[in-house]
């Protein structure tokens, strides 16, 4: 590193296709975070090199249910990072940790009420309810072992 470079808190956007990668990368460095959007299926090494200080896995179009889903690669939640999931990121994450997905009653497209359930770091300042923007078909049905509901909207409980 050269002389008087400074060093930043980084994290990284695993993109899954989402039209929302490059917002969820400004909203990171409002908060005066760097963050940078790679492929998906970036390697465990690639991300070891880069030294994240977490993890995010975006939303995408596909479903975690369909053949040929954009996939990580299968040794990324053994890094020592935290891992947030959005959306696809979530199920994605809850299916491969052994949780289970399933498709909702009805698709929830648009402004929803997200119901905090557990005052968690992650809604720290956030009221108890909240509009959010929703776009899926599918959630995650059985949380996998170590997982606990931190928030849920009526459609996906």
């Amino acid at each position: 590193m050269a002389a008087g470079a400074a060093t930043h808190e980084k994290i990284l956007i695993l993109d899954f296709g989402s039209q929302y990668a490059q917002l969820i990368a400004r909203r990171v460095r409002e908060l005066g975070v760097f963050s940078r959007i790679v492929p998906h299926d970036i390697s465990p090494e690639q991300i070891a090199q880069e030294n994240p200080k977490g993890v995010i896995l975006s939303g995408g179009p596909a479903s975690v249910l369909a053949d040929g889903a954009p996939m990580p690669h299968p040794k990324l939640f053994t890094l020592p990072v935290p891992t947030l999931g959005i959306c696809y990121g979530m199920q994605l994450m809850g299916r491969m940790l052994g949780g289970q997905v399933a498709k909702a009653d009805s698709r929830e497209y648009g402004k929803a009420e997200l119901i905090v359930d557990q005052a968690d770091g992650l809604f720290d300042g956030l009221p108890g309810k909240f509009t959010s923007w929703m776009s899926h078909g599918d959630h995650v049905s059985r949380l996998p072992a170590g997982f606990s509901t931190i928030a849920h909207t009526d459609n996906a409980p």
